[in-house]
């Protein structure tokens, strides 16, 4: 921490610990005087939902309502109805666990929770509740409003006392993002610094977009951000979803061309050093985009169907120069607007995208299924050992088995993420069990309940404020304050509360052993799961044509490239080539060029590039990382020669740009392309 920041910031971990069991002793006294039955569990409810910025808090808040309540209903249909048949009742709450997981996994935003806390809420209150299935509809209200007044006083807090808004936080990643981004494209006009220098920083900005997209999904639940800030934030989203293939793509024009190309092009190579100064300069300091725009067309060459690689490869990269200019405006202009409180909606931006902001995310169904079937299995696992043995206290272990299963089914190896929560849960009883036996008899006044209990829940709260221990605090503070089982009046004892213990601790067991079985494949299984989703998507693109929205196939694939970066080391050496040059990202965003061109495109143009997307698309679909077939290079290189000749220029321009980009991200090594009278020639 620098000692020149703010005394809330510095010490943001702390107060938030402060906040944090302030709320949950609030939300305990307030159901202690409502006298609900489980206060303990508004208490439990204020940490899981509880988060360091406020939109997260208000958001995660809003989904556990929604998922409570869901699940909730669902008890009450399922518990009278077929409490006199147990194992159809196991079942049926096993499958609705599996199916909210599922749902809750394709979904992937911080929406998935309404799906995820729906199955679980089930199991919470329905195992336990089958000894008095007449008290169900009481039951299930009542832990609905236990919850209800957790979420009520953890959001309330967050908001009121020292609140920390999402928006700077997204700001400052946005500004962030955008200043490395134009280091990038300063050291890539210039070919300054090494390739293992520029694939770093590409990958560091596929990753933090991933972030910032993620963070950015609260800024519509937090109160404190102006509408304004959240409408600009997403317009310069958008920009940043292209401008990174824009610059990968700028890359590999100029690694095309060559340093002895550029020596032959001294316009060029200064229209390069100048575009490269205009990118990192202040505002002030910065000369209009339109005179670099002009300078931009100024170079560009007609094209003919005896236009030589090196005249198509410039062409190309001038394009794509234009394209920087714009992007790179466009943020400078929203970060502005956004500074000085302006509307965005009145900027005359020069990139405007087709589908709108809504981020799009990879969906793996079958890891979904896989990971649903083990919840269900691992809870009819739990529910036959508890029916066969009689066991009165059994019930904890289906219902620990489903919040396992469901809380980390999203990890690339699950059963690591249940057995260290199973760990920490141990702990837990250890100190529940010093607070009930040792502690908590000796004392009679909630006040002095609530010092006894304030280290404790402080260090759990300071501990889910920082990312790495986040987990653990998580895991200690939900089960000591559900264990710990508060109440108006002191009952515990040791029998019950070790029956309990030990159903609690064969649950996670169960749910680690199974997932290890359902979930047994690792990072490398899913990496290379990902790399075929995206030749999958980039037949699917061939095969229809282009017919999508740049930004939203942008921001798809590179979901996709941040989840594969995490794992990049478990990647063969093409792949991780592939990745580091965002080839298939750069290829998806040239055939929705394509897409473009072909509104102005002659007919007999058309039909050459169709062909050639035909051959792409086949050629995708049965990749298995041996590189592309010859003929799809003789393919794109006809459309090429097609292309060239057409008489429409603007539909030439972005033929071009994408044929060109095709071809240099499906064959980087492959011989310059020749044109027709040249080969006729030769």
């Amino acid at each position: 921490m620098r000692a020149d920041e703010p005394f809330l910031v510095r010490h943001a971990d702390l107060i938030f610990a402060l906040k944090t069991f302030a709320a949950s002793m609030l939300a305990l006294v307030i159901a202690l005087a409502m006298d609900l039955p489980r206060p303990y569990w508004a208490m439990a409810t204020v940490y899981i939902t509880s988060q360091p910025l406020a939109g997260a808090t208000s958001s995660k808040a809003f989904f556990r309502v929604m998922g409570t309540l869901v699940g909730a209903v669902m008890t009450v249909a399922l518990v009278p109805n077929l409490i006199d048949a147990p194992e159809l009742l196991c079942l049926a709450i096993a499958l609705w666990v599996g199916l909210c997981l599922y749902l809750s996994l394709l979904d992937g935003t911080p929406r998935s929770y309404v799906f995820m806390l729906a199955g679980y809420t089930v199991a919470l209150i329905g195992f336990p509740a089958v000894s008095e299935p007449g008290a169900i509809f009481d039951t299930a209200v009542a832990r609905l409003e236990e919850i209800s007044l957790g979420i009520i006083c953890a959001s309330l807090v967050s908001t009121i006392v020292f609140p920390r808004s999402v928006a700077p936080a997204v700001a400052h990643r946005v500004d962030s993002w955008l200043a490395d981004a134009r280091r990038l494209s300063q050291a890539v006009l210039l070919r300054e610094g090494t390739d293992e220098f520029r694939r770093g920083k590409r990958l560091k900005l596929a990753t933090d977009i991933v972030e910032i997209d993620t963070l950015s999904t609260h800024l519509a639940y937090d109160r404190l951000t102006d509408r304004n800030a959240v409408t600009g934030l997403g317009e310069i989203r958008l920009r940043m979803l292209t401008l990174l293939p824009v610059i990968a793509s700028i890359e590999d024009r100029l690694a095309a061309l060559g340093e002895e190309a550029l020596r032959r092009q001294p316009e060029l190579k200064q229209l390069l050093e100048d575009l490269a100064q205009w990118i990192v300069s202040d505002v002030g300091a910065r000369q209009p985009a339109e005179r670099i725009r002009t300078a931009i067309a100024e170079r560009q060459a007609v094209l003919d169907d005896s236009a030589d690689w090196e005249r198509i490869i410039t062409t190309s990269l001038l394009l794509r120069l234009r394209e920087l200019v714009d992007l790179s405006r466009d943020c400078r202009e929203l970060t502005e607007a956004i500074a000085d409180n302006r509307n965005v909606s009145t900027l005359d931006l020069a990139f405007r995208s087709e589908a709108g902001a809504a981020p799009v995310r990879h969906r793996d169904r079958g890891l979904a299924l896989w990971s649903a079937a083990g919840a269900a299995i691992a809870i009819l696992i739990c529910c036959a050992f508890w029916i066969g043995t009689g066991w009165p206290d059994g019930a904890s272990a289906p219902m620990m088995a489903a919040v396992a299963c469901s809380f980390f089914a999203a990890q690339d190896e699950p059963a690591r993420f249940i057995r260290s929560f199973g760990l920490w849960s141990l702990v837990a009883i250890v100190v529940v069990a010093v607070y009930l036996f040792a502690l908590v008899p000796a004392i009679s006044h909630l006040e002095v309940l609530i010092v006894a209990l304030a280290p404790t829940f402080l260090l759990y709260g300071f501990l889910i404020s920082r990312p790495a221990t986040a987990g653990t605090g998580m895991a200690l503070a939900a089960n000591t304050a559900t264990l710990l089982a508060l109440q108006s009046t002191y009952s515990a004892d040791f029998a019950a509360f070790a029956n309990s213990a030990v159903a609690f601790f064969v649950g996670v067991v169960i749910a680690e052993l199974v997932t290890r079985i359902a979930r047994g494949v690792g990072a490398e299984w899913i990496a290379n799961r990902l790399v075929l989703s995206n030749w999958k998507t980039l037949a699917v693109a061939a095969e229809r044509r282009g017919k999508r929205d740049r930004a939203e196939f942008a921001g798809l694939m590179l979901h996709r490239l941040g989840l594969l970066v995490q794992r990049i080391a478990f990647l063969s050496e093409s792949d991780r080539r592939d990745a580091d040059s965002l080839v298939q990202l750069r290829i998806g965003i040239n055939i929705i060029d394509l897409r473009r061109a072909r509104y102005g495109l002659a007919a007999s143009t058309i039909a050459v590039i169709d062909d050639m997307l035909d051959q792409l698309a086949k050629a995708c679909r049965s990749y298995a990382g041996n590189g592309m077939p010859a003929q799809l290079l003789t393919s794109v290189d006809r459309a090429l020669a097609q292309a060239v000749k057409d008489p429409n220029d603007s539909a030439r321009e972005d033929a071009l740009i994408g044929l060109v980009g095709i071809r240099r991200g499906l064959f980087p090594d492959a011989p310059a392309y020749r044109p027709r009278a040249e080969s006729v020639a030769a």
